[in-house]
This record gives structure tokens, C-alpha cells and sequence, in this order.
């Protein structure tokens, strides 16, 4: 009869800790990043007390043999790692992962691995969980680069970073050239020097008066020292001037099309029609020795492309310019793939680095830390690190949250069959010791 009373305690062991479990799911339904878990048994040894009879022929059949079982117990805690829902919060420290995958990070020199993307910036601009583990990903390189090969650190944002200058290389333009023009037409942009000082650069367009299809650009930069004359830059080497009375001459030749409106030769060329060389830059800016910038004309027949097709004005202007003055750091997003990138004043961004990405051969082989962080394991495997969206692995959503996974309707029903089978083995205890006590009596 011991047996019966042994069998029953485990099996109130083993509900306890059902309910245990269905216990800490319910109270982590509101958990931000919580993998649900569950529990399975596993029946205990046997004692066999009589073996397996082999049937004789013609004499006796066979016979099962007899065994008794002690009980029950807990074999395994797995967690679920299905997606939970994704909840866009607006805030850009957070991210949910969508798909397979964790976030690396580091705490007291250990690393560990969570869902749990609820993240913020501390004092020293790192970003880290909200129990102060540090996400880990790659800072770029000298070249700002990204280097998956390179060891991984911690993911910081300097707040206060300024971005550096960058002088002007490139200048774009863009719109169309009114046919049959006889005024110049002017146009205008602000370029910057290696310190990042704005060069103001105006371009004048004279149409030819003999010569239909026919003009010529000047480019030029506002007067220095006690000059009231605007200095002239050359393009492809020529440079324009300027009479006393204002007339500009010389510029560099451009020629359209007159059937069909595109740039057909500049300075003389047929076949570059995409760009010309800019140079002669007063000293009073700072940059380099023989410094020149490019002035790009986009591909003919291209929708942006400069153009002369009749109208009553024109509308040629300055599309882009590729220079900028220094900015601090305004913001930053996290990408899909875990870049991140700030954003600077003075619209520049620049890749602050990238959030690894972990996966794992077993990952129920994951032993839990507490703090939503997940520890390898022998049976985990070791961590697979890439960028989020390549092999197998999830890509990141900024800005959002995997709330819990956890099935409230599931573990209330739980609840009810973990409390029936435990009040059923604390029957089967009450039963024994009745009979126990009954067989006392006898004596």
C-alpha cells in the first residue's frame, strides 16, 4: 500500500509543478519579448513481479508479465518560441525581431541572448535591455564600413556626434531651357569647402543670338577682397569674363538638339554629355591644391535630363549637390538587417554599426537566465552570428515589440487539469491512509 502512497506524492509533485509553470506564464502574459513554456512527464521505474510466460503448444498459452509502477515525474520544460504578435511602439530604441533569431547582448562580461527588444539608451549612449544588458553588434571601420569578421561590441549612439564636413564633388542639374530664350537664364546653389564654409555658385546660361540650340555657361562665386566683380571658375577649362558694363562672354559651349531638344555636344564633345570639370577656386576657400568639382548633366532621353523644348520660362535649377557643413547627431533608425544609422543637422547619415543576429541548432536547448536572457547550452549549440535577414534569420523591425506569446485560454484550461489531477492524487493519499489506518485497527 506504500506504493500507492509514494505514486500519489509524486504525482502532487509533478502537478505542483505544472501548475508552477502555468503559474509563471500567467503572470508573464504582459511580458514584453516572454517565450511561453510547458512541461512534460515521464512515468517512473517499474518493479516487475512476475515475467513473461511463453506459450507452450498444445499445453498453456502465454502470459503478460506483471508490473507496478512508483509514479511520475517531470522529464521536460520547453519553451515556445512561436512569434508572438508585433507591436509598432514609435519608439526608435526598440525592435522586434520577425522571424527566427535573438538579439546577442552582454552582461558582467558574459553574453547571452534574449527576445526581448524592449532596448534604451543609458548615460553612456550604449543601448542596452531594460535590465542593463548591453546589445552587441559591429562598430564600422575606418572606412565606416561594416566587418561581420570583426569581434563584437557593444552597440553605442553617441549623442553629440558631429559629423564632419564634406566638401562639394558633385553638382547636378536638372529642367529645361526655354527654346527660342533670349535673356540668360541663372541659376544658383550653395557648395561647401573642406571645412565645410558654404561657396555660393551661380550659373548663367546665355543663348546664342545667332545660333539656335546654342549656349554658353559661365560659372562664378561672389567677389573677394575690395572686388565688386564676381570671380570667375572655369568649366572644362575655360573661363568666363565679365565687362565693366556686366556682359559675361567666353563661357563653355552647349549645344541642343533642335528636333528632339536633348544636350547634343558640351564644349565641343559629341560623346561626354554627362559631365564637365570645375575648377579654379579662389584661396579664400580651404580646399585642396588643383581642386576641381564636377558639374553632371543626368542621362539624355532621362526624365531629370537638361532639356530645350519651348515655353515661356525655364526651369532649369540645381537638383543635388553632395557637400555639407558639420551637424550633430539629430537621431538614428535601426534598419531591417540591423544597421544603424544616424541622422545629422546637416542632413547627412552615417552607419553607426550593426546589431548581430544569433541563431542556434537547438535553441529549447537554451537554458533560461532570468531578465527574458537565454544562456548556450551543450544542447543548444553553439550561436550562429549574422546579419538579421540572411541565413535563416529574421529580419528586424525598428520601432516595434514581440509582446508575449503566451495563450491565456490554453493555460486557463491548464489550470483546470492541473488542478483536478492534483486533487485526484491527494485523494488517492487520503485513500491509503485510510486503509492504512483500517489495518492498524485490525492489530
Amino acid at each position: 500500500m506504500t506504493k500507492s502512497l509514494s505514486a500519489a506524492i509524486t504525482g502532487i509533485n509533478a502537478d505542483q509543478q505544472w501548475l508552477d509553470n502555468i503559474a509563471n506564464n500567467i503572470a508573464n502574459s504582459n511580458t514584453v519579448g516572454y517565450q511561453s513554456t510547458s512541461i512534460q512527464f515521464a512515468d517512473l521505474l517499474y518493479q516487475q513481479s512476475q515475467g513473461a510466460g511463453a506459450p507452450v503448444a498444445g499445453n498453456q498459452g502465454g502470459t503478460n508479465p506483471i508490473v507496478m509502477g512508483s509514479g511520475v515525474r517531470v522529464a521536460s520544460d520547453n519553451t515556445n518560441f512561436a512569434q508572438g504578435t508585433l507591436q509598432q511602439t514609435g519608439v526608435s530604441t526598440d525592435l522586434a525581431i520577425s522571424g527566427s533569431g535573438f538579439l546577442v547582448v552582454s552582461q558582467g562580461g558574459q553574453d547571452y541572448y534574449t527576445t526581448d527588444g524592449a532596448l534604451q539608451l543609458d548615460a553612456a549612449g550604449q543601448l542596452v535591455t531594460s535590465t542593463g544588458a548591453i546589445v552587441q553588434g559591429w562598430a564600422p571601420g575606418a572606412n565606416g564600413q561594416i566587418n561581420q569578421n570583426s569581434p563584437l561590441t557593444g552597440i553605442t549612439i553617441p549623442q553629440g556626434q558631429v559629423a564632419n564636413p564634406k566638401a562639394t564633388q558633385n553638382i547636378t542639374l536638372g529642367g529645361n531651357l526655354a527654346a527660342g530664350a533670349t535673356n540668360p537664364v541663372t541659376v544658383t546653389t550653395t557648395a561647401y569647402d573642406s571645412l565645410g564654409d558654404p561657396i555660393p555658385i551661380t550659373f548663367t546660361f546665355m543663348p546664342s543670338s545667332t545660333t539656335p540650340g546654342s549656349w554658353q555657361v559661365a560659372a562664378s562665386v561672389p567677389p573677394s577682397g575690395t572686388s565688386t566683380t564676381p570671380t570667375y571658375l572655369s568649366i572644362d577649362g575655360t573661363t568666363a569674363t565679365q565687362s565693366a558694363s556686366g556682359v559675361i562672354s567666353g563661357g563653355t559651349p552647349i549645344t541642343f538638339n533642335e528636333t528632339t531638344g536633348q544636350i547634343e555636344s558640351i564644349d565641343g564633345s559629341t560623346t561626354n554629355l554627362s559631365t564637365a570639370t570645375i575648377g579654379g577656386f579662389p584661396a579664400t576657400y580651404n580646399l585642396p591644391a588643383n581642386y576641381t568639382a564636377n558639374l553632371d548633366f543626368p542621362a539624355v532621353n532621362s526624365t531629370n535630363a537638361v532639356t530645350q523644348f519651348a515655353g515661356s520660362s525655364s526651369s532649369l535649377a540645381v537638383t543635388n549637390q553632395d557637400g555639407a557643413p558639420s551637424g550633430a547627431l539629430t537621431g538614428f533608425s535601426i534598419g531591417s538587417d540591423g544597421t544603424v544609422q544616424g541622422t545629422y543637422a546637416n542632413g547627412t547619415k552615417q552607419v553607426l554599426g550593426q546589431i548581430a543576429s544569433a541563431l542556434f541548432t537547438n535553441p529549447e536547448g537554451l537554458a533560461k537566465q532570468g531578465n527574458l536572457l537565454y544562456q548556450a547550452t551543450l544542447n543548444s549549440g553553439t550561436a550562429q552570428l549574422g546579419a538579421a535577414g540572411s541565413g535563416g534569420r529574421g529580419t528586424f523591425v525598428g520601432g516595434s515589440v514581440e509582446e508575449s506569446n503566451v495563450n491565456l485560454g490554453n493555460e486557463l484550461t491548464d489550470l483546470v487539469l492541473a488542478q483536478t489531477a492534483y486533487q485526484a492524487n491527494t485523494k488517492v493519499v487520503s485513500t491509503t491512509a485510510s486503509v492504512l489506518q483500517s489495518l492498524v485497527q485490525m492489530a
